[in-house]
């Protein structure tokens, strides 16, 4: 079981990190395609759900609100992360994304004075250094690379608010499966009035623009997040925290094999400071 518990992480790892590809080639805007990503994966997700036996219970009325606030929460991550990665390199949207797991260890320390251990404390200075890199690595790749990272850090915020509203969900009751389903529709219901607002193209014009979207919404979305969620229920905390980081250098591989997208020495010095800020941040939380 902890082998297969194991493929499904690091295979799940590998989906998600294809999301900044679909999200690059996409014909649509980045708004639109972060609608499509959860649109075209509502009905799969239904479908499986009322397809496996699952030991989901009805969710009560009383939690309504905290779906709801998962549902913006997602919709601002994703919508936030697709700008993100249109503005800066894959590397750098999808690394400063995963700054989510410091944040939700600072809100819990302002909201729950959950107070954080010395590790924490040196993982945090790490990432914020390893930060600085890679902002300061953002002033050669783009006039809007600098943008991009904001939106990146944004991303991370709006994530690690998506996780704690998940934790308080599951710790009601509410199983993987149903946990996405619910989710993935009401963010889906939000997303869709943005995006048309937003005054982006909306929908794809060849069937390979559709193609991409349907890999974005059922590889990367919906086997890449189920295979996670299944695996976080198999493994230790920290190990799994320690896999899932190879998510954002298994996206700077494929932008590069697959968009010839480039990687200064600084970028990647960058990249590994906070990487390991990350590593200590969320041993820190762990142990302390």
């Amino acid at each position: 079981m902890r082998g297969l518990s194991l493929i499904a992480l690091f295979a799940g790892a590998v989906f998600i990190a294809l999301s900044p590809i679909w999200v690059r080639v996409s014909e649509v805007g980045p708004t639109a395609s972060a609608f499509w990503r959860v649109a075209l994966a509502v009905p799969l997700l239904w479908v499986l759900f009322f397809s496996l036996k699952t030991n989901a219970t009805k969710i009560p009325g009383t939690q309504r609100p905290l779906l709801l606030a998962t549902g913006i929460a997602f919709a601002g991550d994703l919508a936030f992360w697709h700008w993100s990665i249109q503005h800066t390199s894959v590397a750098n949207s999808t690394l400063l994304a995963n700054l989510a797991s410091i944040f939700v260890t600072l809100a819990a320390w302002v909201l729950w004075k959950q107070r954080p251990s010395g590790l924490f404390v040196a993982g945090l200075a790490s990432a914020l250094l390893g930060v600085a890199l890679l902002v300061r690595a953002s002033l050669g790749f783009s006039p809007t690379a600098l943008l991009g990272d904001a939106l990146g850090v944004v991303t991370a915020m709006f994530y690690a608010w998506y996780l704690l509203s998940v934790k308080g969900l599951r710790e009601r009751g509410a199983a993987t499966l149903q946990l996405m389903a619910v989710t993935t529709t009401i963010t889906a219901m939000i997303l869709l009035p943005v995006a048309l607002v937003s005054g982006e193209m909306l929908m794809p014009q060849t069937q390979a623009g559709w193609l991409k979207l349907l890999g974005l919404a059922w590889i990367s979305h919906a086997a890449g997040q189920g295979l996670i969620a299944y695996a976080l229920a198999q493994l230790p905390a920290a190990f799994s925290a320690v896999g899932l980081l190879l998510q954002p250098v298994i996206a700077a591989g494929f932008a590069w094999l697959l968009l010839a997208e480039p990687l200064s020495a600084l970028q990647c010095a960058g990249g590994a400071v906070v990487l390991f800020g990350i590593y200590l941040a969320h041993r820190g939380r762990a142990s302390g």
